[in-house]
Order: C-alpha cells, then structure tokens, then sequence
C-alpha cells in the first residue's frame, strides 16, 4: 500500500489475516477481542505450553481423524519458542487488529488467495473470503477441510496451485524475467 507495485509481479496470501481479524462495529463477524487478549494472556503466563496447543490447532491435528505427524507439532513448537516474548506478545495486537482493507482494494496485480476451510487460526470467512472479494480480480482457491497450516497438511496440493498460477500470470511491464522462470529456479 505505502510503496506501490512497480517492482511486483503478482501476490499470493496463504492463510492470510487481511483484511482484519479483531471484532468491531465495523467488522461483526470478527473474532471476538477476548480471544486475541486470551493469546497474550497465554503467552505471559506459560508460552511453552500455548504453544504446544496453538500447534494442534494450526495444523487441525485436534480434530478427529487427523493424521499430523508428532514433529510436525514439534517443529511448530520449536520455531515458535524461538521467537521472542515481547515480539510474540506484540504480534498478537499486529496481526488481529490492522485493518488492511484499503490496501487490498489498491492491488492491481494479479493476486491468489488460498486458504484452508477448516481455519481455527484465522478463520477462511472472515479473512480469506473477504480479502477474495476486496482485491480486484482475485483468484481464490479454498481447500475444504484444511488448516491453518495448510502448506504443510496440503503440500503437493498447494504447490500445484501456486505453479499454475505463477504460469498463467502475465509478468509486469519492465519485468526481465516472467514469473514462471523465476519460480522454477
């Protein structure tokens, strides 16, 4: 939004939280602001272990019959314990509270939205299906039953989709490469 995009070629929001997660007069069907406050609570009071559980509900793994392997919850543990405090703490206010509707309605580039149906994380109707409607000419592609984490519980899958996409976009003006020859490197 504040740089423009002479320099990009296209966008693909994976999982994405825009336009804007927190509830609000403008935004009622957000996610109530006792959930993000919830986080941060969680964070402060014992992070290991909120993330030991956001790992299950980022990858679905608490939903019955899933098959998320053990260091697929570990790693996410991992990385998430990596990351400092303060950071996390703040992040939780980053991610849910900054509206990025306006920016999203100024995309002029060819732009994928993927996201899982089964989001506990951020939830696909408030972010995703939005963010479809806002960004002029958006491809949108919604795998039913998925994760948050849906790069990893759907890999092949969403791979295939990226490389069409990055196939079928036509590369920006002034571009050197198309988008397709700098994906396949």
């Amino acid at each position: 939004g504040r740089h423009g995009t002479s320099r990009v070629a296209g966008a693909v929001l994976i999982s994405a939280v825009p336009p804007i997660m927190v509830r609000s007069p403008a935004n009622p069907e957000g996610v109530p602001m006792e959930v993000f406050d919830g986080l941060r609570a969680g964070l402060a009071r014992n992070r290991g272990q909120l993330y030991r559980e956001f790992a299950a509900v980022f990858y679905g793994a608490n939903r019955p019959g899933a098959n998320v392997s053990q260091p697929l919850l570990d790693q996410l543990w991992r990385l998430c314990m990596q990351t400092g405090l303060k950071h996390s703490y703040e992040c939780v206010k980053a991610f849910s509270e900054t509206d990025f509707t306006e920016d999203l309605k100024n995309f002029d580039v060819p732009t994928l939205v993927l996201h899982g149906e089964d989001d506990q994380v951020v939830p696909v109707d408030i972010t995703g299906r939005r963010t479809a409607e806002l960004v002029p000419g958006a491809q949108a592609i919604f795998y039913p039953a998925a994760p948050h984490g849906v790069t990893d519980t759907h890999l092949d899958q969403v791979n295939a989709d990226l490389l069409t996409f990055l196939r079928r976009s036509p590369a920006k003006q002034g571009r050197r490469e198309p988008m397709a020859a700098v994906a396949a490197r």
